[in-house]
C-alpha cells in the first residue's frame, strides 16, 4: 500500500504548521534562546530531539539506559519545536544529533538539505531488512506507526455506533457534538472528508481541497471544535464534550484503559509515523546513527510500542507481541487491510495551498 513517499533510493524530509513560517530573525531567536541545549557537551553523549514528557520515561527504560550500558554512550532527551529545529539548521547552530519526531517534519529538514543518510550498512544491532519498506528511507526510519481513528462515546452510542466517515457525517443517525483536527495539528481532516463524500481510500490522493472542504461544510454545524493538540482531544472526549471524533489512537486508548466509556473502529483510519533523522551536522553524527540503529531492534521496539500502544516498525518485533497487544497497535497486516497511509509527500508539497484554503473557509 502506498503511503506516498519517496523510495529509499532518493531524497526524503517537521510537522508543518504556520508556526514554522516565521521571520528569520525569530527563527535565529528561537535557536538561540534554547536553554535546555546549551553548554558543553559531554564527551560521549548523544542528544535527542522527542517529545518529553512520559514518552521520555519510557525510551529510558527501555533504549536510552540499556545503549549507556552497551555502549558507554550517555543520551539525553531534548524536546524542541519544528520551528527551533529549522532555526537551529538555517542558523548552523545544531545543538542536536538524533531527532525522533514525525515523519513529515524530517521531510521538511531533508528537502532543507539538513539530515544525513541513514547509516544502514552499518548496522549491527538491527537488520535492514527488517524494516517496513513503508518506512525506511534514505534520510529517515519509521520507528513505530500511530493512527488517527474514529472514536465514539459508549454513552451516547451504547448499541449502533458509526463504522465510517460516510456515518461520522450523517447527523441525523448519529447526532451530537463533534470534533475534527485542526490546521494546527498539521493536517486538518481532509482525508476524511473526501471518505466521508465516497472517495475511495486508494483515491483519495491528491486530495482535491475544494471538495474536501465542501464535506466539511456540511458536518460543520456539528463540530464543538477543531481539537489542535493530543491533549485536547483525550480532553473533550473524556469530558464527553464531544460524543464524536477524530483522535490518535495512543490518546484514545490511555482514556479507555482508565475505565472511560469510550471506544473506536479500526476502518478508515490513518495510519501516521514517528521516525528517526540524523542532523547533517550533528556534534555526534556517529552516537546518533548507532543510538538509531539500537532502537530499531525488534525486542527494543516490542518493548516501548506495548507502553506507548503505537506500533513498531520492524516485522520481527511481531514475535514479542500478544495477539491482544497486536489488536491495539496500528501499522500491522489488519491495520493496512482496513486502514491507510498518510502521503506526507502531498501535504509537504502543498502546505501553502492548504494553509490559504484553510484560513478562508474556517473564517466563514
Amino acid at each position: 500500500m502506498s503511503r506516498g513517499t519517496r523510495d529509499c533510493t532518493t531524497t526524503r524530509g517537521l510537522h508543518m504548521t504556520d508556526t514554522m513560517i516565521l521571520p528569520r530573525r525569530l527563527l535565529l531567536g528561537a535557536a538561540l534562546a534554547t536553554p535546555a541545549l546549551r553548554g558543553a557537551k559531554a564527551a560521549g553523549e548523544v542528544i535527542v530531539r522527542t517529545p518529553g514528557g512520559v514518552y521520555d520515561d519510557i525510551m529510558r527504560q527501555h533504549v536510552y539506559d540499556p545503549f549507556t550500558r552497551e555502549t558507554g554512550i550517555t543520551v539525553r532527551p531534548v524536546a524542541a519545536t519544528g520551528a527551533k529545529l529549522i532555526a537551529m539548521f538555517r542558523a548552523n547552530n545544531v545543538e542536536l544529533d538524533l531527532i525522533d519526531t514525525g515523519d513529515k517534519q524530517l521531510l521538511a529538514l531533508e528537502n532543507m538539505g539538513a539530515l544525513a543518510p541513514i547509516a544502514y550498512d552499518q548496522w549491527r544491532w538491527s537488520k535492514p531488512e527488517d524494516i517496513e519498506p513503508e518506512v525506511k528511507k534514505t534520510y529517515q526510519c519509521g520507528n513505530f506507526t500511530y493512527a488517527t481513528v474514529l472514536a465514539y462515546s459508549k454513552t451516547a452510542f451504547p448499541n449502533a455506533h458509526p463504522n465510517s466517515w460516510a456515518e461520522f457525517w450523517d447527523a441525523g443517525r448519529f447526532p451530537g457534538p463533534r470534533m475534527l483536527a485542526d490546521a494546527a495539528t498539521g493536517s486538518p481532516n481532509f482525508e476524511f472528508a473526501l471518505l466521508a463524500d465516497g472517495v475511495p481510500k486508494d483515491q483519495i490522493y491528491p486530495i482535491d481541497i475544494d471538495r474536501a472542504l465542501r464535506a466539511m461544510t456540511r458536518i460543520r454545524p456539528q463540530i464543538r471544535r477543531f481539537w489542535d493538540t493530543g491533549a485536547l482531544s483525550a480532553q473533550m472526549m473524556s469530558d464527553q464534550e464531544v460524543v464524536l471524533g477524530s483522535i490518535w489512537n495512543g490518546r484514545l486508548q490511555t482514556l479507555i484503559d482508565r475505565n472511560a466509556p469510550l471506544a473506536y473502529t479500526w476502518n478508515e483510519h490513518m495510519i501516521q509515523v514517528q521516525a528517526l533523522g540524523v542532523f547533517k551536522d550533528a556534534r555526534n553524527k556517529e552516537g546518533a546513527q548507532r543510538l538509531a540503529d539500537f532502537m530499531m531492534q525488534p525486542n527494543v521496539q516490542a518493548a516501548y510500542a506495548k507502553q506507548l500502544i503505537y506500533g513498531p516498525t520492524n516485522k520481527q518485533a511481531q514475535q514479542f507481541l500478544t495477539a491482544e497487544e497486536k489488536a491495539r497497535m496500528p501499522g500491522g497486516e489488519n491495520s493496512q487491510r482496513s486502514g491507510f497511509y498518510q502521503n506526507i509527500n502531498w501535504w509537504e508539497d502543498n502546505r501553502d495551498r492548504v494553509n490559504r484554503a484553510w484560513s478562508r473557509w474556517v473564517l466563514r
